[in-house]
């Protein structure tokens, strides 16, 4: 059977909210790993002492570093969910349909490397968005108890240097020879093709933080967003908000009150320097991390139901909707921010430029996203991968005649 479309409805402001919401706290930790790699991170910002510089960091660390990307894997998961659920009452639930459609997602992500950013994440959701997809009809129990196994397993690191060391892997090769003065030369200094060598190098090399770390989180969003769906919380938001907002502000008020002794106490502890008990300590941190990106959801869905300061949260749905686009929209501002080919600022801007630049940006792509879908039904990249999910040309272009008329 041909899947077609779900017939369109109106949509879940609040779900477009939050996607623009993560949309921009992405940027803000991605343009900082493109001003100064992993390789040179920690010594580049050492750099920078006054105070501004000071106080923009910890905002980073403490409000934005491993926050966003759990809540975009948790919408992701919810709406392969969301799909999924209305394919099933049109009886058209197909495999086929979502390996077809993360296998375009896949392609995104190749192009994303190749053209723009080592630092993608849409290879890692298209295959951990596949394997989602054969969860689908197992039971809610299952797939809840599934995601907190990844979500609290601490030893993904020793598993991963178990199996690397059995298949004689060994990422580093792949930079060997490269220092952070050798990725400045080239990035900042070298063609557009020597940028591209590089990114196909630093891409594998980044192999242990993908499987060890960012993969299990995602894993855990995408199927804690799945369990969410399939209970159909989106048709009343507004009422699972309320009904989870004590328990998630007490998890919250724990998971900070962790944070702190962690940073404060624990770190100096004797005990902190037995591998085991490090290992998870650092996995409580982790979890915290994404707690409190579940919390802001809460607070932004709080405010939305409940408050007059909607309006102010209104704007960020134009975002959201071209999630996609602003993503990879987001990279080609890095490369021309960054590399040679544009104005070469790479590891020349403090954190507060960033931070400030981050905002800047993220403020323009709302605008011109409401412009964009004044006039268009979906945003570019959304287009073209519903149109080959598909296997059929959608009309990208809003009457907007009668819609004026309709007014």
């Amino acid at each position: 059977m041909d899947q077609q479309p779900t017939k369109n409805t109106k949509r879940i402001e609040i779900l477009d909210i939050f996607r623009g919401f993560a949309i921009l706290g992405i940027f803000v930790v991605n343009i900082v790993i493109m001003n100064s790699t992993f390789l040179n991170q920690d010594e580049f910002a050492k750099q920078w002492t006054s105070q501004l510089d000071l106080i923009s960091q910890k905002i980073l660390q403490l409000f934005f570093y491993t926050k966003f990307f759990p809540i975009f894997s948790l919408l992701f998961g919810l709406g392969i969910s969301m799909q999924a659920i209305k394919m099933l009452e049109r009886n058209q639930l197909s495999f086929s349909f979502f390996a077809r459609r993360m296998f375009i997602l896949f392609i995104f992500g190749g192009i994303h490397i190749l053209f723009l950013w080592s630092g993608d994440v849409l290879y890692l959701y298209a295959i951990l968005g596949l394997m989602t997809t054969l969860l689908l009809r197992k039971s809610n129990k299952f797939i809840l108890i599934l995601s907190g196994f990844f979500l609290f397993f601490p030893f993904y690191d020793q598993c991963l240097g178990y199996i690397f060391e059995l298949l004689h892997f060994q990422p580093e090769i792949f930079l060997k020879g490269y220092t952070g003065e050798t990725v400045h030369q080239i990035i900042r200094y070298g063609t557009y093709l020597e940028g591209i060598h590089l990114r196909l190098l630093e891409y594998p090399s980044n192999i242990p933080m993908l499987l060890g770390f960012m993969s299990p989180i995602a894993l855990s969003m995408f199927l804690l967003g799945l369990y969410l769906g399939k209970n159909k919380v989106y048709q009343s938001m507004d009422t699972f908000i309320l009904s989870i907002k004590k328990p998630m502000i007490l998890v919250a008020l724990l998971t900070n009150l962790y944070r702190i002794l962690f940073l404060f106490v624990l770190t100096d502890l004797e005990i902190y320097r037995i591998e085991f008990v490090r290992t998870l300590f650092i996995k409580g941190m982790v979890v915290s991390d994404v707690v409190m990106g579940l919390f802001y959801l809460l607070v932004i869905g709080w405010i939305w139901y409940n408050t007059k300061w909607k309006t102010l949260l209104a704007p960020l749905k134009y975002a959201g909707r071209m999630a996609l686009t602003n993503y990879m929209a987001q990279s080609l501002i890095g490369v021309l921010l960054f590399s040679s080919i544009g104005l070469g600022w790479y590891e020349t801007l403090s954190p507060s430029q960033t931070l400030l630049i981050a905002l800047v940006v993220f403020v323009c792509q709302v605008i011109l996203s409401k412009v964009w879908l004044t006039y268009f039904k979906f945003g570019p990249l959304e287009w073209i991968w519903r149109c080959l999910t598909y296997k059929k040309v959608f009309p990208i272009k809003r009457d907007t005649r009668i819609e004026i008329k309709s007014t």
